[in-house]
C-alpha cells in the first residue's frame, strides 16, 4: 500500500477529532533534492509531524512555517533553494530547488475527497488526494497520486519462494504464492499478508488475471514445473517475468516452448537467470537479488506522483 496512505488517514482522524492540520507536499522539484514531487507530510498545530519531506533543514523550516500558516488558516507555496542556507547543517547541499504546497485542513466538511481516496486505495484502485493552496491571488489544486501496489505472483513455495514472499510484502507488493503442496504453502511459513494458493501451479497462473501491473517470479522445485509455469504466463502482458535456474536450463525450456509456438519476442521478456547479479549464494541473498530486480523494473515504469497546478 502507498506509504502516503497513512498520512491521509491521519489527516482524516485529526480533523474529525477537531484538530486542524497542515498538509504539506512537494509539488515541484528541480535538480538534486532529498525528495521527489509527491512526498507528503502532515503538520499539527503543536509542531509534531507525520510523514516526511526528506528531513533536514528544509523539513524543519516547512514545519515552522506550516504551523504559522495553520494558526492563521492560510495556505500557500514555499520555495527553497538547496544551498548553504538549507543544506549546510545536514550536509545536504544538493543544488536543487523544491516547492512545497501547504494546505490548511480544518473542518470535516472538507474531507470528502480524502475519504474517497482512502476507500479507493484500500480497494487497490488508482486514487489521488488534493493539495489546494492560494498563490498570487489564485486558488491552485495539485493532485497527489497514491501508488497501487503491483501484484507479485510467486510460483513455488520452497525456500526461495518463501524468502522472496516475506521480503516483498515489506516492499509494497501484493504477494500471492502458488504451490501444489499444502505443507509448503502453509500459513505458518509466511507473513500473514501473503496470500497462499494451494493447487496446480500452471492452472492457477493461467486462471489469474495477469496484466501489466502483475509480476511473476517462477521459483518452483523443478524443471518441469518451471516450464509449465512459464508456459502459463509467457504470452500474457505481465510487467515482469523471472525464471530461476541456470542459462542451460532456461535454454532447454525456451526450446520446448518455441516448439509449442511461443515466439522469440515473447521469450525475450523473460528475465533469466532471475535477479540482479550481486553474487548471491544463500537463499536470503537470492531473494534480495530478485527483489532488487523487481524494484528496478517497478521504478522504471512508475508514473508521476503529482499533477498540477490546476487553477480553480
Amino acid at each position: 500500500m502507498s506509504e502516503l496512505l497513512p498520512v491521509i488517514e491521519a489527516l482524516i482522524s485529526e480533523v474529525d477529532a477537531g484538530r486542524p492540520v497542515a498538509l504539506c507536499a512537494v509539488v515541484g522539484a528541480k535538480g538534486s533534492t532529498p525528495q521527489s514531487p509527491g512526498a507528503t507530510m502532515l503538520v499539527r498545530a503543536d509542531g509534531t509531524t507525520f510523514g516526511t519531506l526528506g528531513g533536514g533543514c528544509v523539513e524543519a523550516e516547512v514545519r515552522r512555517r506550516a504551523v504559522e500558516m495553520l494558526l492563521r488558516s492560510e495556505s500557500g507555496l514555499l520555495d527553497f533553494v538547496l544551498d548553504h542556507d538549507y543544506g549546510w547543517d545536514d550536509g545536504l547541499i544538493c543544488g536543487g530547488r523544491m516547492t512545497i504546497g501547504v494546505a490548511s485542513v480544518a473542518t470535516p466538511g472538507g474531507l470528502a475527497r480524502y475519504r474517497e481516496a482512502v476507500v479507493t486505495a484500500r480497494a487497490y484502485q488508482p486514487a489521488w488526494f488534493p493539495v489546494v493552496v492560494r498563490h498570487e491571488g489564485a486558488e491552485l489544486e495539485y493532485r497527489v497520486f497514491l501508488e497501487v501496489p503491483p501484484t507479485l505472483l510467486i510460483a513455488g513455495a520452497g525456500h526461495v519462494g518463501r524468502a522472496l514472499a516475506n521480503l516483498a510484502v515489506d516492499l509494497d507488493f501484493r504477494v500471492v504464492v502458488i504451490d501444489d503442496r499444502a505443507e509448503f504453502a502453509a500459513p505458518d511459513r509466511f507473513d500473514p499478508r501473503v496470500r497462499l494458493v494451494v493447487g496446480d501451479i500452471a492452472q492457477a497462473l493461467a486462471a489469474w488475471p495477469v496484466d501489466p501491473s502483475s509480476y511473476v517470479a517462477i521459483v518452483t522445485r523443478g524443471h518441469q514445473h518451471d516450464e509449465e509455469a512459464l508456459a502459463a504466463v509467457v504470452r500474457r502482458p505481465a510487467g515482469y517475468i523471472g525464471l530461476i535456474g541456470s542459462r542451460r536450463k532456461s535454454r532447454l525450456i525456451f526450446d520446448d516452448l518455441k516448439a509449442q509456438g511461443v515466439t522469440d519476442a515473447q521469450l525475450s521478456r523473460v528475465c533469466t537467470p532471475i535477479g540482479l547479479d550481486i553474487g548471491a549464494v544463500t537463499v536470503s541473498e537470492i531473494a534480495v537479488s530478485i527483489a532488487a530486480e523487481l524494484i528496478r523494473v517497478r521504478r522504471q515504469t512508475t508514473p508521476k506522483l503529482i499533477e498540477g497546478p490546476i487553477r480553480s
